[in-house]
């Protein structure tokens, strides 16, 4: 008897311990509606940017970011992404991104024709800014110790 009690308490404790997991957060629908359309990056900037190089997701230098050209479909939370910059590796891939109720960007780099729940990793940013024509991702990276934002300028382009 003491047995099952302990076992039923264990088992308690371990469903009301549960970690929340950021995709588990509500949407924020309002926000993701306004993303919708064609985009292009104008800047990237973050203190130090003229000494340091920023790998944004792991794909090219930060500054390769700029010119960048986005699109993002809120009803269905996909998009694409291209980098075309000269001197810069040429890339493009599909997407697939939410905005949670806590102002978290949530972005997945997919191979073309791969599933997004087949991608384990992905990068979550911060929303700010947000208007009618422009918004602002911040990326949260360690430099030197310090916690430092790498700020990713958006601007509508129709």
């Amino acid at each position: 008897m003491k047995k099952t009690i302990t076992l039923m308490i264990v088992a308690i404790l371990l469903f009301a311990c549960k970690t929340s997991s950021i995709t588990d957060k509500k949407l924020d629908r309002k926000a993701q509606v306004a993303i919708k359309g064609n985009w292009v990056i104008n800047s990237v900037y973050y203190p130090g940017s003229e000494y340091i190089k920023v790998n944004t997701f792991q794909l090219a230098d930060s500054k390769c970011f700029e010119g960048s050209t986005w699109k993002f479909i809120s009803n269905n939370n996909k998009g694409n992404m291209a980098l075309t910059k000269s001197d810069c590796i040429t890339f493009s891939s599909p997407i697939t991104w939410f905005v949670n109720k806590d102002g978290q960007f949530v972005l997945k780099i997919l191979n073309a024709g791969e599933k997004a729940k087949k991608v384990r990793e992905g990068y979550i940013l911060y929303l700010v800014n947000q208007t009618a024509d422009s918004f602002q991702l911040i990326d949260k990276i360690n430099v030197g110790g310090k916690m430092t934002d790498v700020v990713y300028q958006f601007n509508r382009t129709n």
